[in-house]
């Protein structure tokens, strides 16, 4: 990928790595202050959940770093995550210098809204992966490799908060990944908010009741499809990285800590950009989480 103006202006040029080699010493454990070195990177405007889920999920011989991307004017836009692109290469060079196992990408969007599809997006995971001797995993990519190790072929869309152009964008990219998208609609399409703007106002977190409404919205309009004679889903997707507030304390939770209750209540797989992640980037670790977990995680437990 040719160096851009804000590749220089970060003071970062990725045509000075062609000939990286991570650090020797971090090949010997003695040197490592966790077996295994986690680092997750996430939009620049967000206080993300990832590196707390992750660690809270994982065995204690796992480490957690975080690191946002740096961009002081993103405003969420999908051409913004195309021309920032270029910083998630930088965050993978970070995190290999520092002797991390596995990264990882937050943010669903940046997959289809890079503009190399589904393929692209492989090959530069992999390109990312091979330079720095450090695999690397993107959210949205990472959904696709679930569904296709779950043999999931038909799916409804939970898009949660996410805009029409970014949840449109997800499904046009499960599509071309070959995964038919039977249903998909936002809480707005859900009739739940008035307007996509109170949606937007809500900031990604929304009282845990609506993960139940949500979901129990979205099994109603797949029961209305069969009973019209098309196929059942396979499994219940929802989009992004949303947060339900829920509980005694209010606590503020990814969809991954809800799957289990929801899975019982569809009878159905449930997976989200978030859970996929953490699937990929524990079995990138050989790993499994210690926590109970929805069917896909459960996976890894199983194996």
């Amino acid at each position: 990928m040719p160096a851009t103006r804000a590749d220089a202006r970060h003071g970062y040029n990725p045509r000075t790595m062609k000939d990286y080699r991570k650090a020797a010493h971090w090949q010997n454990p003695a040197n490592k202050l966790f077996p295994h070195q986690v680092g997750f990177t996430c939009p620049p405007h967000d206080f993300d959940a990832a590196p707390s889920d992750f660690l809270r999920m994982a065995p204690p011989t796992v480490g957690v770093h975080g690191r946002m991307l740096h961009a002081p004017d993103y405003d969420y836009a999908l051409a913004q995550r195309k021309q920032q692109f270029h910083l998630l290469e930088e965050f993978v060079h970070c995190m290999a210098n520092n002797g991390v196992d596995v990264c990882g990408q937050v943010g669903s969007n940046w997959a289809h809204a890079c503009g190399l599809g589904v393929d692209g997006v492989r090959a530069h995971c992999e390109m990312l992966s091979d330079k720095y001797q450090t695999p690397f995993h993107m959210a949205g990519y990472a959904l696709v490799e679930a569904l296709r190790e779950c043999n999931i072929a038909r799916v409804a869309l939970n898009a949660a908060y996410h805009r029409p152009e970014w949840w449109q964008g997800t499904v046009a990219f499960l599509e071309e990944a070959g995964v038919e998208v039977a249903w998909a609609g936002n809480f707005f399409d859900q009739g739940w908010f008035a307007s996509q703007q109170e949606v937007d106002d809500c900031h990604w977190c929304f009282d845990a009741a609506l993960a139940r409404k949500s979901f129990l919205y979205v099994a109603e309009r797949v029961a209305e499809l069969v009973a019209e004679r098309a196929p059942p889903v396979d499994a219940y997707l929802i989009n992004g990285m949303c947060n339900f507030r829920g509980g005694a304390d209010a606590q503020a939770q990814r969809p991954v800590h809800l799957e289990t209750e929801l899975e019982a209540l569809l009878g159905a797989p449930v997976i989200g950009h978030d859970s996929a992640l953490y699937w990929r980037m524990f079995k990138t670790l050989g790993l499994a989480p210690v926590t109970k977990q929805g069917r896909l995680l459960a996976s890894l437990q199983a194996a």
